[in-house]
Parts: structure tokens; sequence; C-alpha cells
């Protein structure tokens, strides 16, 4: 955490082997606090009554031969020309074939399954799925590459 306090801007990411830890850390700035044991019980418990959802979940996450990947996305309202729109106008995943499967507010709020009528707001980041090549659209969509942004080698 001293990293924190020599630039507040990194995100600090720590672990925990109890849930006081995982307290006493975020209260002392921690962003994100990972305990391997509550994760490993989540997950052992999840494996147990879902199975076919872990092994999903695994094979986006960790599978060396996976076919869906997940990434966020920032809307910048610099380079977005989405911004203002709901999802169903933007047409996201008609273009991209990428599902958006959650926003998360500049405020912090998630919205879950958002739906065609949620709007795309500066600094939302959306939380999508899809295979290399939707994601490379939707990337494409997002921040879109302008003419006046290219940097052209010097002759």
């Amino acid at each position: 955490m001293s990293a924190k306090t020599l630039n507040p801007k990194i995100r600090a990411i720590a672990r925990a082997s109890t849930e006081e830890a995982v307290q006493k850390l975020q209260r002392a700035g921690a962003d994100a606090v990972v305990s391997p044991y509550i994760t490993g019980g989540r997950r052992l418990a999840a494996a147990a009554l879902r199975p076919q959802v872990m092994d999903f979940v695994d094979g986006i996450l960790t599978g060396t031969d996976r076919s869906f990947y997940m990434e966020e996305f920032l809307i910048d309202p610099r380079t977005c020309p989405c911004v203002g729109l709901s999802l169903s106008q933007a047409h996201l995943r008609s273009r991209s074939g990428a599902l958006v499967l959650a926003i998360r507010r500049a405020d912090g709020t998630l919205i879950g399954g958002p739906t065609g009528d949620t709007e795309l707001m500066a600094g939302d980041l959306l939380i999508c799925m899809g295979t290399a090549e939707q994601l490379r659209s939707l990337t494409q969509i997002l921040i879109p590459m302008r003419s006046d942004g290219l940097r052209l080698p010097k002759h």
C-alpha cells in the first residue's frame, strides 16, 4: 500500500488470507483485494452447483483454445461516437457481433444485462464478450481511428 501513497492514481491490488484482512486492506485504500481461500470456496460451490456454467466461464477466462473473450471498453467522449446513444441506437451487437454483458457507470453503478434502452454515457465502462474478431470490430466502432490522429512517418 506504500506505492499507493507515492502515487494515488495507481491501481493497488492486494492479497488477503482472511475476511478481516480483506476489510483492513480495503480500508487502507486497496482498489481490489483477492482472497484465494474465499475465492476458492466460492468456485468450489459454483462448480458443484452449476458445473456447465463454471466450465464455460473457465473456458472464457483461462482456456488455451478459447473461442470467446471478455474485454473492457471505456466510453471516452473525446473519441467515441456512441456517447448519448442507447445500445439499440448504437447497433453494437449487429455491427460487431459482440455482446455487452454489463456497464459500469462512472459513479460505480453496475448495470448487468443492459437493455437496448440503456444510454451510453461518457465514462461508462462496457464489459463485453465475443470472439477476437468481434471484439476487434467493436474496438473500431467505439474507438475509431481518425485521420487527424494519424501520425505519418516523416520523409
